[in-house]
This record gives structure tokens, C-alpha cells and sequence, in this order.
């Protein structure tokens, strides 16, 4: 919201004047007696208030998604640069939010932001749909709306687009016949079926691209290129299809951003492909500069989507109309032929068709791994309830996993930690919407307890929140016969249709395993030829071993990251995104 700048009132003159210095004291009493006695007889009405100066800056609060974070921060700051202004002379600024889909659409309903850019309209109908439901139940945007509209979402322009693509790394690429063959999701699940050393993500249908990417097998499997239905999502045949390809992910995530910054880091011994905006292969090339590894934008021959970053507007009662001309400054700003050229320049398509993409200067070229002329078919994006069908659908289809959570409950972990830790559990679980995904749980101090067996949470969901609720601290930390004791446990399942999985979080430094470090990696990585398992290691707080978490995740192609007790219950619910 803008700053108001409040003027000062002018307070009443008193009614008597000083007559001399000597008579300063009494004078004084006398002129504040006077001043009430002359305000006490005058009508309120009659005393002139002073009308509040107006705020001098009006300020738009403009949600955007994290995945342009650079390109738009930048052109904000430009805009507020140049310093322009309303037709009331108030200085017009953007206050720019980074927020992730979910919280984004959270805070358009509440109010918190007046405007949203995210990566795709997907969210734009499930912003609308979340504010129809808040007023159908008389929640929170329902009490203050005040109109009849049925939805929030107001004008929407887009600025810039980029196709869903499989980022590969060249050879890879080349092996399956690019670029001179185009290739489809058929190609990829007979790479994967007949190569098991083979590895593909896609991140969840909680991120766009994620979501995108499964509407496109969707597609590919009903045989269409536009007019998915939810019949087609519930139909055997498609089903089949989409599965198939889902049983060889190796497993989901988070988002563009993580993979993205998991291939600058670990190279072509990271995953094979995955799936990314075209703006991400191009961005990476760019930043490559001579390093080995190189990817390339593969877009699939049934057809692909786009995220298509739009800026649009809320229509919530409290909008001002100075609020109302920022936003109409900004968009055209963006949709200015300069801007849109920088847009290019970072990556992206332009909204505006008349940009160039065949330029010398311009990054959507082979020489970083993108093709202007594709992709040659373009999909439709289906109502939102068809959308929740194909949310539905890969639940059904997706691979499924048996994924072990190892805690540490040593004395350490006593009070707040363990308590933040219980919470990051159950929220875990929470986000594990099928029954059918198998968890246990270990716990570990000075000894290993197997508190819950690995089995569906059709059958222990109970018992884990029960468990989880009733963890106490105590002893010491044996962290690595913790983790040798979950993966033998995996490793005896034999379960090679499932993602296997060990979630593993301490607070401390080994002191009591009998298992050693070199043992332990060593095991975990002969391991993967006959099956694969992921571990992920969270160091929780300051005096975790990180080095060593590195070490154990490495070996088996996992990840490391340190959580606190203010963001320890979020990286839970982000891990649960890759099961």
C-alpha cells in the first residue's frame, strides 16, 4: 500500500495576547483558558479540518513467479526508474514478490498483491476458481467482496512465451537421432525400456511445467492435438499410455529452478533429460561458455505447450484507480518493442510477433539449442476441470515409491527441534496424496529402532502420525547404521517397478555407528546395478555434517540441502514433490 503523508492540523489561536513580559505566567494561563472558552462555543461544524494531502507514491504489489526471477526484477527496477507518474502527479512504482505457484495464489485471494505474472494461465484459472470457492463458502475473500463479478482476475496480457520442452544433453540427444530426426514421447519410453541406465524427470503437476509436460503424454496418448476431455483422461488406452512412460521417470521434483541448478552443478552425470521451458536450455548454453556439457531443446513431434507469462490484474473492491494505472503503465512498458527485444534477449519468446527470432544477435538459434521453427505443433490448453482430470490421472499412472524416513531423535534434537521436525513429518505425509505410495520410518540416537516398517499408507498412515507424534530425544547419533540399516531394507524388496527412496535428516555430527562412511558409500553405489536408490539428506541446523550428507547422497544421485527450524517444515513438503 502507499505511504499517506499526513499533514499536521494547525491548532486554535488562543483569544488574549500577552501585554508584557512580567505578566508572562498569568497571560499564559490565560490564553489557554481562552482558547477553550472561544473553541467551546463555536459549532463543530463550522471549524475548517484541512482536506489530507494524497499519497505521494501509489504502489502496485505484483506477485511473479520465481523462475524469471533475473529477467523481471530487472525490468521492474527500469520502470520504476523513469519515474512515472499518475494523472494526479502521484509517483507510480511496482513493488515486485517473488512467490511460488501456491503461495501466489494464496496471496491474490487474500489481497496481499494487487497484480500476478505468473509462468502459465493455468494459475490465472485456479487464482479465479480458489476466489469463487472462498465466496460460495463465506470464507475470507467472500466477506470482503462487495461485488458481483465471479471472478478476480482482470485484464491479462502476456509478454513473453517459452514451449515445455525435453532438455537433453547433446550426445544424448544425437544418440536418438536429433537433430535430424524429431523426436516424440514414443522415443523416449523405448530409450528408457531398453537402456536402464537411462534417467528422465519431470517435476510434479504442481509446477507448470510439470503439469504441461503430463498434459502432453495425455494428448499423445488420446491420439489428439486440441479437445482433451476428461473422458479421454479416464479412458483405459490413454491411461496405459501415460503410464507406461510415468513407470520410467526417475523421479519427479520441484521445479525447473532445482533441476536447473543441479545440471549447472553435476553436469551430463546428472539426469539424461528432464523437462524445462525452452528459455532454461537456452539461458544454461548461454552461461556454459566453453564448459563441457551442452543441452538441447528437444520438442516432442505428438506436440507441446507453452508457459505463457502473463501479467494480469485483480479486480479486488480496495483497488485504486491509481493502482489501476500503474499496472496499464507497466503493461505497456513490457509490451514496448525495446523491452520486447530484451525479453529476447534473455531467452524468451516475445508476445510481439514482429520480433525477429532468425536475427544474427538472437538466442532462440541452434547455437543454443533452440529451433525458431518449432515446435510444429502447438497443443490447447483444456478447461480447468479437465486439468484436474489430468492432475487425477497421473496420480493414477505415475510411478509409484517406497521411500523410508530416517530421523534423528538424539539428545540434540530435544525441544523446539524435534517439535518443528514432528510438524515437517506430518506435513510430509500430507503431501503424499495416494495410499498406495509405501512409507517407514526409522529412528536413530545411540541405536537404530525401526519404529514403522516400510509398507502402503492405506495401511499405516495412522501409525505414522501416531509414531511421528510420540518421537522423544536422547543418546547419541549413529547416522550411517541408520541409513545402511533403511537401505538393506530397501535393497531386500527387490522392488525394481518403484522409485526407492531414504529421506534422512540430522541435527549433529556422527558419533556411534559402527558402519564407516567409506563402507557406506561403497555400498550405496554397488548397489545401483542391481537397485537404484535415492538418497536425500537434510542437515538440520548449523552443526550438521554437510560434507559427509554430501557424500552419502552423492553416491546414489541424490541431494543435500540444510534446513533450519524456520524453513525445516518447508523443505519436508518440497522433497514429498519428488515422490
Amino acid at each position: 500500500m502507499a505511504k499517506k503523508l499526513s499533514t499536521p492540523r494547525p491548532q486554535p489561536r488562543g483569544m488574549f495576547i500577552g501585554l508584557g513580559c512580567g505578566l508572562l505566567g498569568l497571560l499564559t494561563v490565560c490564553g489557554v483558558l481562552g482558547a477553550v472558552f472561544y473553541l467551546g462555543l463555536r459549532d463543530p461544524s463550522t471549524v475548517q479540518r484541512p482536506t489530507p494531502a494524497p499519497a505521494q507514491v501509489s504502489v502496485l504489489r505484483l506477485g511473479y513467479s520465481p523462475d524469471k526471477e533475473a529477467l523481471f526484477t530487472d525490468l521492474v527496477a527500469k520502470f520504476n526508474a523513469q519515474g512515472r507518474k499518475s494523472d494526479e502527479g502521484q509517483d507510480l512504482r511496482i513493488e515486485a514478490v517473488r512467490l511460488d505457484a501456491e503461495a501466489l495464489v494464496k496471496a491474490a485471494v487474500s489481497g496481499d498483491v494487487q497484480a500476478v505474472s505468473p509462468d502459465s494461465s493455468v494459475w490465472l484459472d485456479q487464482i479465479d476458481r480458489a476466489w469463487s470457492q472462498g465466496r460460495s463458502t463465506g470464507g475470507t475473500p467472500a466477506a470482503s467482496i462487495g461485488q458481483s463479478q465471479s471472478g478476480l482476475v482482470g485484464e491479462t496480457r502476456r509478454y513473453a512465451t517459452s514451449p515445455v520442452v525435453l532438455a537433453m544433453w547433446e550426445p544424448v540427444a544425437k544418440s536418438m537421432g536429433y537433430p535430424e530426426k524429431t523426436i516424440g514421447w514414443d522415443d523416449l519410453l523405448q530409450r528408457a525400456q531398453s537402456d536402464a541406465n537411462f534417467k528422465w524427470s519431470h517435476p510434479s503437476t504442481t509446477s507448470a511445467s510439470g503439469l504441461l509436460a503430463t498434459l502432453a503424454e495425455f494428448y499423445a496418448g488420446a491420439g489428439k492435438t486440441r479437445g482433451l476431455t476428461e473422458a479421454d483422461t479416464q479412458s483405459k488406452a490413454v491411461l496405459d499410455y501415460v503410464s507406461k512412460i510415468e513407470k520410467t521417470v526417475r523421479y519427479y521434483g520441484e521445479g525447473e529452478l532445482a533441476v536447473m541448478d543441479r545440471a549447472r552443478r553435476e553436469g551430463p552425470s546428472f539426469l539424461d533429460a528432464f523437462v524445462v521451458q525452452e528459455q532454461m536450455v537456452v539461458s544454461f548454453n548461454q552461461q556454459q561458455k566453453g564448459n563441457p556439457g551442452r543441452l538441447v531443446a528437444v520438442y516432442p513431434r505428438e506436440g507441446t505447450l507453452w508457459v505463457d507469462h502473463p501479467l494480469a490484474l485483480l479486480e479486488h473492491p480496495n483497488l485504486t484507480p491509481t493502482q489501476r494505472q500503474t499496472f496499464s503503465r507497466f503493461r505497456d512498458y513490457l509490451l514496448d518493442p525495446g523491452v520486447q527485444q530484451r525479453i529476447l534477449q534473455a531467452g524468451y519468446r516475445p508476445a510481439d510477433l514482429n520480433v525477429r527470432l532468425d536475427t544474427p544477435d538472437s538466442l532462440i538459434s541452434a547455437a543454443y539449442g533452440a529451433d525458431p521453427r518449432q515446435p510444429q505443433t502447438a497443443l490447447q490448453v483444456p478447461p480447468g476441470t479437465v486439468l484436474d482430470a489430468v492432475r487425477t490421472g497421473w496420480l493414477t499412472a505415475k510411478r509409484r515409491t517406497n521411500v523410508i524416513l530416517v530421523v534423528d531423535t538424539s539428545g540434540s534434537m530435544q525441544g523446539q527441534k524435534l517439535n518443528n521436525v514432528k510438524d515437517a513429518l506430518s506435513e510430509f505425509l500430507r503431501q503424499v496424496p495416494s495410499q498406495e505410495e509405501r512409507v517407514g520410518l526409522i529412528e536413530f540416537g545411540t541405536g537404530v529402532k525401526t519404529e514403522i516398517p516400510l509398507a502402503p499408507l492405506s495401511q499405516n498412515r495412522a501409525r505414522l502420525d501416531t509414531t511421528i507424534r510420540g518421537l522423544s530425544a536422547s543418546g547419541e547419533t549413529a547416522l550411517l547404521d541408520a541409513v545402511a540399516v533403511a537401505y538393506r531394507s530397501l535393497q531386500d524388496t527387490n522392488d525394481r517397478e518403484r522409485i526407492n527412496a531414504i529421506v534422512v535428516m540430522t541435527d549433529g555430527l556422527e558419533n556411534r555407528s559402527r558402519t564407516s562412511l567409506n563402507q557406506l558409500v561403497r555400498d550405496l553405489q554397488a548397489g545401483k546395478e542391481r537397485l537404484p536408490v535415492v538418497v536425500f539428506c537434510i542437515g538440520y541446523g548449523n552443526d550438521a555434517d554437510l560434507p559427509k550428507l554430501e557424500q552419502i547422497s552423492a553416491a546414489t544421485g541424490g541431494q543435500t540441502r540444510r534446513g533450519s527450524l524456520e524453513t525445516i517444515r518447508d523443505l519436508y513438503k518440497i522433497l514429498s514433490t519428488y515422490f
